[in-house]
Formats: structure tokens, C-alpha cells, sequence
């Protein structure tokens, strides 16, 4: 860290109870990558990714645990595979995730429970399927009643991405590509989102359950003159998901989107009416990686990557200034391990002068624990690449993101004040 990072810490007062206080406020979180979508491989068949897979997780949980511990995080984004969890109606092998809860448990490791990570079971098929918001949400509740001191919860990660890859794009899940197919993605999952979080709620009690609605965080930008409409309309899209779960009555333009494409006005009145009783228990997770900004043509043009230019400071406060609810940053990364350390600092620098600035953020995060496999195609493609993103590589060993996270951690941890929402209860 340069001097910058380290001396900044004169500003913040230490909180008098930090001292004494078994778990840190201040959410410093890793992750570990569980994606699971479904794609069509080169042969043409269909084919599941699984990342816990690709990186060994299933054989080394335990070393991986141990190595969250090591860099004194205290917070982890995890879940159970859910496609080898749910198993039917009303059926579930908790056999793997009895095992690795309760080394958390053990290890004192708060984790963020990341419940559907862009991919169903077989058995549901895909986005598309009308039954499946109930299904995940029968699902959410029995998770809650087994580990009743879980409190954390990111019940379906990325909605927008996981609607957008799947029914737009065309590359995983139901692999379509049209706007219906797009916005009855996205409804499924957003209404899977909010029924979770009430059958939590039903299971565990409202006492220090917290949902940490971890989003993409976008932004386009107008190539040319031409391209603005086209721009101001995605700009608009990219809030759908997070309107929809936080009950944000959206533009006319996207009111007209998503009954022009299938959602019914008795649907979209459900969300209005839903998710507002849920957004005290809420936090908005932010992600920002340098591929979160993208350039538009005018007409049918290409939208292409535009690299970073806005930043997390202005696009986390665009969303913040929408919903006002208390921020973290979920998820960041970059895709080469001799810059990886200049990156986190420029994240954690942005994200301490929004704080600074009044926006009330509660935690920070490198996504993920280990390398990932294949992102560098989106996971579209089963290449067996091993992509430098995480704090440790594939073969555990740490890398100098990995060594530049533990002494920011070491050296803010006791400093960052907390904010008015209570992370400790539960």
C-alpha cells in the first residue's frame, strides 16, 4: 500500500467498543466463486459450469476456510451449490453444506449466504419456469431452519447479470435472446429474491437477519450524439432488478418495456406492493469490476467495453442516491495479478471517499478466495483457463493482492467507524 492508504487513517476516530468487541463492524468480506449456470459446450451439448468444481473447492473447503481466517477476514460471501442441494420438492442433501457451516461456524467466519448463484437444478430447468420462484423459496426457508444462526443472506446474486446472460445474450440457462424471454427472467427472479427473503424472515425472525442484495453496477455511455437515446435507456434497464426487489416505481419508458414483453400490470404492482417490506432489513451490495462500463452505438450498433471511466464513486452513487439504503462493496477484481494491488487500492480509495462524503457503507470485499476458471469467456466456454483473480491461486499459495488485502485489513479494521445499522445482533 502506498503511503497514501496507510497514513490516511488520521482522519477516522476509533470507536470506544472496538476494543472490546468479538466481531468487527466494518464488513471486510472475500469470496468463493460458486457459479453453476448451464451452458451449450463445443459439441453442441448442453453442459453444466461448475466453478467449486473447476477450482477444487469440493476437496480443499477446509484449507480454503483456513486461508479466510489467515487474512484476518471475518466475513465471507458462500453458498451451497444449489443445483446439488434442492433435489425436488421438498427434498435436499444438506450433507455438504452441514460439513462446511459448521466449520465456519467453528472458525468464527460470519457467512453471506449466496443461495442461487446463476443456475437452477435440472429438475426446474431454467429462468423461464413460472414455478420456479416458489421452489427457490421453499428452498431459502428450509436453509434458514437448518442453520437458524445464519443471518446474512444474498438470496439470489446478481439478478440483472444472471437475467441478462441467460435470456438477452443468449449464453447460459435457457441460452434465449429476446426482450420477452429477458424481462420473464428477470420477474421470476427478482419475485424468487423477495419470496426468499420473506420465508427467511418466517424462519429465523427479523432479529439481525440482513439482506445483502449483491448487484452489477453499470453504466453506458453515448459513443456519438446519435447514441444518447439508445444510452439513456440502458442506463435506465440497468436498475430494473434492484426496482423491482426494492419497490422503485420505474420511468414510463421502462413501465411500457416490461408490459410491452410479457409483465402483467397486476405483476408489477405485486413488486410495488412486496418488496417495500422488506428494504429495512436490506443493504444494496455494489459490484464494480473494470468490464461494469460500456460504450453504445447509435441504432443496432454494438455495445461494447468501454474500461473504466466513470468509476465506483460516481456509479455506486447514482445507485445510492436512488434508493438510499446503507452500501457495500460486493464484489471487485482484475484480471492480472502484477496490477491486481494497485486496483483494490484505487476500490478501497473510491469507496472511502464515498463514505467520507456521507454514503453509509458497511463493507468491502475482493471477489474471490482463490483464481476462478473460465471467466475470461464468461464461463460460455470449457477451456480450463485459470484466471488470476483471487487473493490466493489455485494451488493456495498467496498472491501480492492477497498480501496487500491482509495489511489493509490489518491497518483499517479498528479504525473504519460503524454505521447506524446493526451488524452484530442475531
Amino acid at each position: 500500500m502506498t503511503a497514501l492508504l496507510m497514513n490516511g487513517s488520521a482522519r477516522w476516530p476509533t470507536p470506544k467498543s472496538s476494543a472490546a468487541s468479538t466481531r468487527h463492524q466494518f464488513m471486510f468480506a472475500t469470496g468463493i466463486e460458486n457459479s453453476y449456470p448451464v451452458i451449450t459446450g463445443a459439441d453442441g451439448r448442453t453442459q453444466r459450469v461448475d466453478e467449486m468444481a473447476k477450482t477444487g473447492h469440493y476437496e480443499r473447503w477446509r484449507e480454503d476456510f483456513a486461508l479466510v481466517a489467515e487474512l484476518g477476514i471475518e466475513y465471507l460471501r458462500y453458498g451451497p451449490p444449489y443445483h446439488l442441494t434442492h433435489l425436488g420438492p421438498g427434498k435436499y442433501d444438506w450433507a455438504f453444506p452441514d460439513e462446511t457451516f459448521a466449520e465456519l461456524k467453528r472458525l468464527n467466519i460470519t457467512p453471506i449466504v449466496d443461495l442461487c448463484h446463476f443456475g437452477v437444478p435440472d429438475w426446474i430447468g431454467d429462468f423461464q419456469n413460472p414455478d420456479f420462484p416458489e421452489l427457490f423459496a421453499s428452498y431459502a426457508g428450509a436453509f434458514a431452519e437448518r442453520f437458524p444462526w445464519v443471518r446474512l443472506y444474498t438470496p439470489v446474486n446478481e439478478i440483472f447479470i444472471a437475467a441478462n446472460f441467460s435470456a438477452q445474450l443468449g449464453w447460459w440457462n435457457e441460452r434465449l435472446t429476446s426482450d420477452r424471454a429477458f424481462v420473464t427472467a428477470l420477474k421470476h427472479l427478482a419475485r424468487a429474491n423477495l419470496l426468499a427473503e420473506e420465508a427467511i424472515l418466517a424462519a429465523r425472525g427479523q432479529a439481525g437477519t440482513l439482506f445483502i442484495q449483491s448487484e452489477s453496477t453499470e453504466y453506458f455511455h453515448s459513443s456519438v450524439p446519435e447514441a444518447a437515446g439508445r444510452a439513456d435507456f440502458l442506463n435506465e434497464k440497468r436498475f430494473l432488478s434492484l426496482d423491482l426487489c426494492y419497490g422503485h416505481d420505474v420511468r414510463a419508458c421502462m413501465y411500457q418495456y416490461l408490459t410491452d414483453n410479457g409483465m402483467s400490470r397486476q405483476e408489477y404492482d405485486w413488486f410495488m406492493e412486496c418488496a417495500p417490506r422488506y428494504k429495512p432489513f436490506s443493504i444494496m451490495g455494489n459490484d464494480y469490476y473494470l468490464t461494469n462500463e460500456h460504450m453504445v452505438s447509435p441504432g443496432d450498433g454494438p455495445v461494447t467495453a468501454s474500461g473504466e471511466i466513470f468509476g465506483y464513486y460516481i456509479i455506486t452513487k447514482q445507485y445510492y442516491d436512488r434508493y438510499h439504503l446503507p452500501v457495500m462493496h460486493t464484489e471487485t477484481n482484475l484480471a492480472d495479478a502484477e496490477r491486481a494491488p494497485d486496483w483494490l487500492e484505487k476500490e478501497w480509495l473510491n469507496m472511502l471517499r464515498l463514505k467520507q462524503d456521507g454514503v453509509p457503507i458497511v463493507g468491502f470485499t475482493w471477489y474471490s478466495l482463490i483464481d476462478q476458471v473460465d471467466w475470461d469467456t464468461a464461463l460460455r466456454e470449457d477451456n480450463g483457463n485459470v484466471n488470476a483473480l483471487g487473493l490466493f491461486d489455485l494451488d493456495r499459495k498467496i498472491r501480492p493482492v492477497g498480501e496487500a488485502y491482509r495489511e489493509l485489513v490489518k491497518r483499517w479494521r479498528d479504525i473504519l467507524p460503524a454505521e447506524s445499522i446493526c451488524l452484530s445482533a442475531g
